[in-house]
């Protein structure tokens, strides 16, 4: 029987569970028309929360309302590959910057006319421009029919492709267009890319903060998911494998893959969810803990490691005198590592790892990271 879980960046899960709030208020806003709240939404998380699956699932709704979607990641310039999309799919009066084709000339042979641009003054109206000739092709099918755009990754965006943006929606929803966007990114997008006067209007979108799944939802989704695909659980495996996800979303995927792999036949036990639960938290270091460490700095780095001698939340008080240093300079590289994703105050005066079992990473190559490798 193939396995039914699937532990891949982005890959969509047999059922997204925890989510249902935030689809059902989508749904509400694209049936109650031009201006309802959840037409634009700005949704945080950390590594592995689910931002691309839900950005996934907020197309698949659209889609099923015969509404047009186009999915991008906020790569330097994305917006300019969305106007080129967007003529070529509706056509478009405005200009997208584009290498002009080499002509012959007899005599001479072949000359190179470059390439056209514009810059980021045109850039906002090329893109209003092409949003509203899709709409108004979009609409001449159906008055009910609009266009969504998700953006992915939004913490590594340009701010002149997010003024762009903010700009081109703002005027579509003051016409009262069948616009929505929904942006999502690590927690620290808000104060490192939208604290810009011209972006202010993305800063008021509807907030979504992923948080983690309930174990009770964990559990039942797992029991659901394995029995719908003709196998079995046992009640101990069940406990085991549920506890070890600590309702993380991606090592629920990755926790799921692996006990399913282990079993011997139809019937997950405790042996095999314990193998299991092992394989995946080995998965979870390359896939998760690596990639979301090795682009920090030495000393955000050494701030970890600071952490990752308590057992549990550690007082910021208590790291900065591992650290050797005042607590006003520890707590800049505090702030960081939250808008990173990486670190969550738990209570006044604490922080934790937002990632499960990065603890225990950090603790096994303390040393590589002390020598600044990966």
């Amino acid at each position: 029987m193939p396995n039914p879980f699937r532990p891949s960046a982005g890959a969509n899960p047999p059922y997204l569970i925890g989510r249902d709030s935030v689809l059902d208020e989508f749904d509400d806003s694209l049936e109650s028309g031009p201006g309802s709240p959840y037409r634009l939404m700005r949704i945080t998380g950390s590594r592995g929360s689910g931002k691309t699956v839900l950005l996934n699932s907020l197309g698949k709704r659209a889609r099923a309302r015969h509404w047009t979607v186009f999915d991008e990641t906020a790569t330097p310039g994305f917006i300019g590959n969305l106007i080129l999309t967007l003529r070529s799919e509706y056509g478009s009066r405005s200009i997208k910057s584009i290498d002009l084709p080499s002509v012959g000339i007899e005599g001479v042979g072949s000359a190179d006319l470059g390439k056209v641009e514009f810059n980021e003054t045109t850039l906002p109206m090329t893109l209003r421009a092409t949003l509203t000739d899709a709409l108004d092709r979009i609409g001449k099918r159906h008055s009910d029919h609009g266009l969504l755009i998700t953006v992915d990754e939004t913490q590594g965006a340009n701010v002149s492709d997010l003024r762009a943006l903010a700009t081109a929606v703002q005027h579509l929803i003051r016409e009262e267009r069948n616009i929505a966007v929904a942006f999502a990114g690590l927690p620290g997008m808000t104060s490192s890319l939208l604290h810009d006067n011209v972006i202010t209007f993305l800063r008021r979108a509807m907030p979504v903060e992923l948080e983690d799944i309930s174990l009770g939802l964990v559990s039942d989704a797992f029991e659901e998911v394995i029995t719908a695909n003709g196998g079995a659980i046992t009640p101990e495996a069940l406990q085991i494998a549920t506890e070890a996800t600590h309702g993380y979303p991606f090592m629920i995927q990755l926790v799921g893959y692996n006990i399913w792999r282990k079993a011997s036949g139809s019937v997950i036990d405790a042996g095999a969810a314990r193998a299991g639960v092992e394989a995946a938290r080995i998965r979870l270091g390359g896939t998760v803990h690596e990639p979301a460490i090795e682009d920090l700095s030495s000393v955000d780095r050494t701030y970890l490691l600071a952490m990752a001698q308590d057992q549990g939340p550690s007082r910021t008080g208590d790291i900065a005198q591992r650290l050797g240093k005042d607590p006003q300079y520890a707590g800049r590289y505090r702030e960081r590592l939250i808008q990173a994703g990486i670190i969550y105050p738990s209570a006044y005066g604490y922080v934790d790892f937002t990632i499960p079992y990065l603890r225990q990473w950090l603790q096994e190559h303390a040393a590589t990271l002390m020598l600044g490798g990966n």
